[in-house]
């Protein structure tokens, strides 16, 4: 089939998803309790089935009562004994490959269980869903004329006894449908190559000549392979290379500091800018408004979402959880999910808040550990994304990486935060920055204000520069380079940034 039949034919399939999509925006909470429902059905004679007796569960007010809210800690037995080949324990499908997680940087990993049902009824849906979005939205599109340069983990599938695990990426690449490997690049085999160094070569070799329509990976990942490939072919921009690309499918970390960097990097191209939100537990939610900071949630792909209000969190017995119906705007959640690869009431990590009800949509405002509340300011990676792109545009700065922690209280020192950060350029004044930094934390976080008030609490911030390319060395000797590897933006400790200062003062 010619390139522009198919190119057609395939926007034409891919756009009788947009009704399906419009039935959940419509009657969201009825397709949310019927997907309850299937799941229970589902797992009913599972031994977490059994013993929880899914059978007599009628509505929400039974499965919330019944079931409890859990972490990755209340199941590591259970999935260790599925992981040594143990089989409907916790769903009824075989599940064979665990998403090693790469959420943090600790030593230790965690392994996500992946059902067909998940990277069917999820994953690739998701991928479906995405290019159904983008041609709704982009009638002239012809992002299906050319290739997708996706950029996955830095990871090899390894088996263990029966089962498998990797990178969700490194997976869902190894499992992908012809049709969607047929339009992707780099090869399967450069994609799942495990040292990132090498695969950045070979990913620059092997796509040079291709005609790339699109991108996919995570910012921060994506802006050191494209500064590799201005390098490697001496041109100023990369629309020179691939003048075809008219869209940036982006997720993992806040897009905030990057998108300057990028538009500079797409000079001539009015590039599109598409945000999705997916961890090794699921794909959540995507952009369906062109030119939008909210994501559509998406509420049938096999996940029962719950929320728990951060004001609330680990309380433990005391603990509200509420389902999506009783929501409210502009408050941060932590999200609760239970899947159809086996997940019940799991507390994933991820915090957001509703910015419209109607639909559903979303953003996504950090993660329940990467925070700064010692002093009860609250301080989110939301508020210090956008302090620190307005602090950065201010003085035309670009950011590369940055970390911070706590400055705890000492008998006659007022506590403080401390941030450390790499500029592509360090700015000539840092008092400057760190003073307008501050103001607009103040500007985006009321209790940042409230404690910043007279000094009273919270003296101003400390800012150290990084030195060229640290958070890549130090991510280097942590083998997390690439992927879905990132840097622990906020923290209450202060051990990952001693750890960098070390480094930085060598």
């Amino acid at each position: 089939m010619p390139i522009p039949l198919f190119n057609s034919v395939a926007s034409w399939f891919l756009k009788k998803r947009i009704h399906q999509m419009e039935l959940f925006m419509k009657y969201p909470n009825e397709v949310q309790q019927e997907l309850l429902h299937n799941l229970l059905n589902g797992a009913n004679k599972t031994e977490v089935g059994k013993s929880n007796d899914f059978d007599s569960i009628k509505n929400y007010n039974d499965f919330k009562n019944r079931l409890p809210i859990v972490g990755y800690e209340d199941i590591v037995d259970q999935i260790e004994r599925c992981r040594k080949g143990e089989q409907n324990i916790f769903w009824s499908s075989p599940i064979k490959w665990f998403a090693k997680s790469s959420g943090t940087t600790n030593a230790k990993s965690k392994f996500i269980p992946i059902s067909n049902e998940s990277l069917e009824d999820c994953h690739y849906k998701a991928g479906k869903d995405m290019l159904s979005i983008y041609y709704n939205n982009n009638e002239n599109a012809q992002i299906l004329a050319g290739k997708c340069l996706r950029l996955g983990g830095s990871s090899e599938l390894y088996q263990n006894t029966n089962t498998y695990f990797g990178d969700l990426s490194a997976i869902i690449i190894d499992n992908l449908p012809f049709w969607a490997e047929l339009g992707s690049t780099p090869s399967q085999k450069v994609s799942l190559m495990s040292e990132w160094e090498a695969k950045m070569e070979a990913i620059i070799n092997e796509t040079l000549d291709e005609k790339v329509t699109s991108l996919a990976g995570m910012p921060s990942w994506m802006l050191v392979l494209l500064q590799n490939v201005l390098k490697k072919t001496k041109k100023t921009t990369i629309t020179e290379v691939w003048p075809m690309i008219e869209v940036y499918f982006h997720g993992g970390v806040s897009f905030h500091p990057y998108r300057e960097q990028f538009r500079n990097l797409f000079q001539g191209n009015d590039l599109n800018f598409f945000e999705i939100f997916n961890a090794s537990e699921g794909f959540f939610g995507m952009q369906d408004l062109k030119a939008s900071k909210e994501l559509l949630l998406m509420l049938d792909y096999g996940i029962f979402y719950e929320f728990v209000p951060m004001d609330q969190i680990d309380r433990n017995e005391t603990e509200v959880i509420i389902p999506l119906s009783e929501v409210e705007l502009e408050k941060n959640y932590a999200m609760v999910i239970s899947t159809n690869a086996g997940l019940w009431r799991y507390k994933i990590g991820d915090t957001l808040k509703f910015t419209c009800l109607s639909p559903y949509r979303i953003q996504i405002t950090g993660r329940t550990k990467n925070h700064i509340n010692v002093f009860g300011e609250e301080l989110m990676i939301e508020n210090a994304e956008v302090a620190l792109s307005n602090a950065a545009k201010a003085m035309n700065l670009n950011i590369v990486d940055y970390t911070a922690g706590p400055i705890f209280m000492e008998t006659n020192q007022k506590g403080s935060h401390q941030w450390l950060v790499e500029f592509k350029t360090p700015p000539k004044n840092s008092g400057q920055f760190i003073k307008l930094l501050d103001q607009f934390l103040k500007e985006v976080n009321s209790d940042y204000e409230a404690k910043r008030h007279k000094d009273i609490t919270l003296s101003i911030p400390k800012l150290e520069i990084a030195k060229k390319n640290l958070f890549y060395t130090w991510m280097s000797k942590k083998k997390k380079l690439g992927g879905q590897h990132k840097v622990p933006r906020l923290s209450n400790k202060r051990d990952i940034l001693e750890e960098l200062l070390k480094i930085n003062r060598e």
